[in-house]
């Protein structure tokens, strides 16, 4: 009789023998409402947001103004796009440097970029968010702004983040498009910040297959902003004093149909943070006390969106072993950092950032004459991030997962610990 505590990867028994299921949130969830709220925009042939006042997109923004307790939100057609029109509105452009965490989507390094200025990076820790003291240290006299990146749902380490950006009047930009319904301390991700972005893309946890959103309690940012992602809005309306202060950039306007789905989608998000953060519950609590691992550290275990759990391996070496061994129990695992996979999240593979590869034929932007630092970059800058990222497993919750998912999971990762830890 082959026994249970046997690996399956040395012929034992498979804690899970049929594949879970697969999913992201957002899109797991909608339903006939997402349907009749598109097709009503498309019966009305109003898919263009202006008159703004009148639109859903509008109608959109007020909602997410009222669950996030902020002033002003501005939707537009990506987070990238909300990134870099927030960069533009607290007046980052060439010249200046930008920090931002190792560990992130490519999309925070190409916003920075895209407003002109360079972007820093800096290691995470075991957070898997910005190291505090690596912020720190990468400061220097052109440093404009910092982003903290709130990843697959996790927030940062934020208070000393923000300790040490005010004491160098560094403006802080929160990323939280990873964590969307996510708090810190009893706040929104995002209201820490002078400025900050939701990404709606099919991947997060509500979505609109693509889109955005910016928000902030400082109306002249706000304004900026609107200005920068739209350079005709003042021939389409707006105050008499934005007629002389149209900023030329990208139009990045969302349309009335991704604002109906996504009206619908932010009535769902309480549903669906109670759901991944239950099951996040259900598998810590039922972990044994780890030999060869530990858990990603939390800042704020209450303030997570419930969407992801990641343990740290002790060893590169043992973490292939974890994740090969949870593999053939029926868990999908992967080491986070894999040099055979280009994940566009770990900087170590933004090839055309770090070989500072412009489109602009002089090298922009630095080798704009405004910019008088001297950043490099390499493949190995940050090593730390690299080695947590190698020993890293992580597991995906949403909500086409139940409860007793999640127990199957932590009793293979049980499993794996007791045979392999140690």
């Amino acid at each position: 009789m082959i026994g249970t505590n046997r690996l399956a990867i040395d012929g034992g028994r498979p804690v899970i023998a049929e594949p879970l299921p697969s999913g992201v949130s957002g899109p797991s969830v909608m339903a006939e409402e997402e349907i009749a709220a598109v097709a009503e925009v498309i019966r009305s042939g109003r898919l263009f947001v202006y008159p703004r006042g009148e639109s859903v997109t509008a109608e959109f923004e007020a909602a997410a103004c009222r669950f996030l307790g902020v002033e002003h939100a501005l939707m537009v057609n990506s987070g990238t796009s909300a990134l870099t029109a927030g960069l533009i509105a607290i007046g980052v452009g060439p010249g200046d440097e930008v920090i931002i965490p190792g560990y992130t989507y490519v999309a925070t390094a190409a916003a920075v970029l895209a407003a002109g200025a360079v972007p820093v990076i800096a290691e995470v820790d075991y957070s898997l968010g910005l190291d505090p003291e690596d912020f720190e240290r990468n400061i220097t006299p052109h440093t404009r702004a910092v982003i903290p990146v709130h990843m697959r749902g996790i927030p940062v380490r934020l208070a000393r983040i923000l300790e040490i950006a005010e004491a160098n009047a560094i403006t802080v930009v929160e990323d939280a498009c990873q964590c969307v319904g996510g708090s810190y301390r009893g706040r929104p991700v995002g209201t820490y910040g002078k400025v900050a972005a939701w990404s709606l893309n099919y991947f997060k946890t509500i979505s609109t297959g693509e889109g955005g959103l910016l928000y902030t309690n400082d109306r002249d940012i706000w304004e900026r902003a609107a200005l920068a992602s739209d350079p005709g809005l003042p021939l389409w309306e707006g105050p008499e004093a934005w007629r002389n202060d149209a900023i030329p950039r990208a139009t990045n306007r969302p349309s009335e149909v991704l604002a109906a789905i996504a009206l619908v989608q932010l009535g769902r998000l309480e549903q669906i943070l109670a759901h991944q953060r239950s099951l996040r519950r259900t598998l810590l609590g039922a972990l044994a006390p780890p030999r060869g691992y530990v858990l990603q550290h939390l800042d704020d275990p209450d303030g997570d969106t419930g969407g992801s759990v990641s343990v740290i391996v002790n060893d590169q070496t043992q973490a292939m072993a974890y994740a090969r061994a949870l593999s053939a129990e029926g868990v999908e695992a992967a080491t986070t950092y894999n040099q055979g996979f280009p994940d566009r999240h770990i900087y170590a593979h933004w090839g055309s950032i770090l070989e500072k590869r412009s489109p602009h034929r002089l090298g922009y932007p630095w080798n704009d004459p405004n910019y008088l630092g001297s950043v490099k970059y390499s493949r190995d800058m940050c090593p730390r991030t690299l080695d947590l990222l190698s020993r890293c497993i992580r597991f995906d919750l949403h909500m086409n997962l139940e409860p007793e998912h999640a127990l199957l999971i932590a009793k293979a990762l049980n499993k794996v610990d007791a045979a392999l830890g140690g």
